[in-house]
C-alpha cells in the first residue's frame, strides 16, 4: 500500500517542488537523482509569471472552466434527476425501452459523436461560445442511471402518502425526493465536474481563441510554448488542479456514502 501510494504521489510531489524552484534549479537538471523531490530555495516567481501572462491568461481560462462546469453540473442535476425520477417512480409505456437505451448510451464514447455533433453546432452558429460547451452535455446517461438507481431504492410509500395529501408530481419530486438525495447529488456533481473540468477534445474543436477556452486546453497550449519553462508549466498545472482538490475534499463524505449506498448489485 505504501509503495503504491508513493508511486501515485511521486509525480504530485515533483510537480509541487518544481513549481517552487527558481529557473536555475529546474527538474531537467535533477532527472538523474532524487533532487527532483527535494525542495530548494522557495520562489513564487513561476506563479507570478503565469498569472501575468497575457497570451495565456490563466484567470480567463479558469473563469471559462468554472462557467462551463458549474452550468453543466447545475443544469444536469435538474434535468438528469427529473428524467431518472420519471423512470424510477412513474409508470408509462416504453419506460423499460427508454431505460435500456440510456444504459446503452453510457458505453458510447463522446469521441465517436464528435464530428457529427461539430457539424450540427457549426450549422447552428454556436462555435466559439459558452453554450456550445454546455448544452450538448447537460443530459448525461450515466448521471441519469445513478439517479435512477438511488430513486428506485427509496420507499414508494413516500410518493403515495404525499399524493394522498394532494401533492403534485412536481412537489413530490422537488420537496420529498430531492431533499433525500444529497449523497447521489454530490456523487453526480463530483463525477460530472471532474469529467468536464478535464474535457479536452470537444473544447479544442469548438473554440478558436482564449476568450472561451477552458483550462484543459490552456494547459496544453501553455506546455507547447517555447522555450519551455518547467517551473511555470508545473505552476500552471498546480493551479489548474487546486479547485478540483478543494471540491473533492468538500464533498467526499457524501461521495463515499453514495458509492456505498447506491452501488449496483451484481
Amino acid at each position: 500500500m505504501l509503495a503504491a501510494a508513493s508511486i501515485m504521489l511521486g509525480p504530485l510531489v515533483v510537480m509541487l517542488v518544481t513549481s517552487l524552484k527558481p529557473d536555475t534549479l529546474q527538474i531537467v537538471q535533477d532527472l538523474g537523482g532524487v533532487a527532483a523531490f527535494i525542495p530548494g530555495p522557495v520562489s513564487l516567481e513561476n506563479y507570478k509569471r503565469v498569472l501575468a501572462d497575457q497570451q495565456m491568461p490563466f484567470l480567463r481560462f479558469l473563469v471559462n472552466t468554472l462557467v462551463v462546469v458549474v452550468s453543466i453540473v447545475g443544469l444536469g442535476i435538474i434535468v438528469n434527476s427529473m428524467a431518472a425520477y420519471c423512470l424510477a417512480r412513474r409508470r408509462f409505456r416504453g419506460r423499460d425501452l427508454l431505460l435500456a437505451v440510456i444504459i446503452a448510451l453510457i458505453i458510447v464514447p463522446v469521441e465517436s459523436l464528435a464530428v457529427p455533433l461539430l457539424m450540427m453546432v457549426n450549422h447552428l452558429g454556436w462555435m466559439d461560445s459558452y453554450h456550445v460547451q454546455i448544452v450538448p452535455f447537460i443530459a448525461h446517461p450515466f448521471s441519469i442511471f445513478l439517479f435512477y438507481q438511488y430513486f428506485a431504492k427509496l420507499p414508494k410509500d413516500l410518493d403515495e402518502a404525499a399524493a394522498m395529501d394532494g401533492a403534485s408530481v412536481w412537489r413530490i419530486y422537488w420537496s420529498i425526493i430531492m431533499p433525500l438525495s444529497a449523497p447521489v447529488i454530490a456523487t453526480v456533481a463530483i463525477l460530472q465536474g471532474l469529467e468536464f473540468w478535464s474535457a479536452y477534445l470537444w473544447p479544442l474543436m469548438v473554440t478558436r481563441g482564449v476568450e472561451f477556452r477552458p483550462l484543459s486546453v490552456g494547459v496544453a497550449q501553455f506546455f507547447g510554448q517555447e522555450p519551455r519553462q518547467w517551473g511555470e508549466v508545473m505552476a500552471f498545472a498546480n493551479m489548474a488542479s487546486l479547485p478540483v482538490i478543494i471540491a473533492y475534499l468538500t464533498f467526499q463524505r457524501w461521495f463515499i456514502q453514495s458509492v456505498v449506498g447506491s452501488a449496483v448489485k451484481g
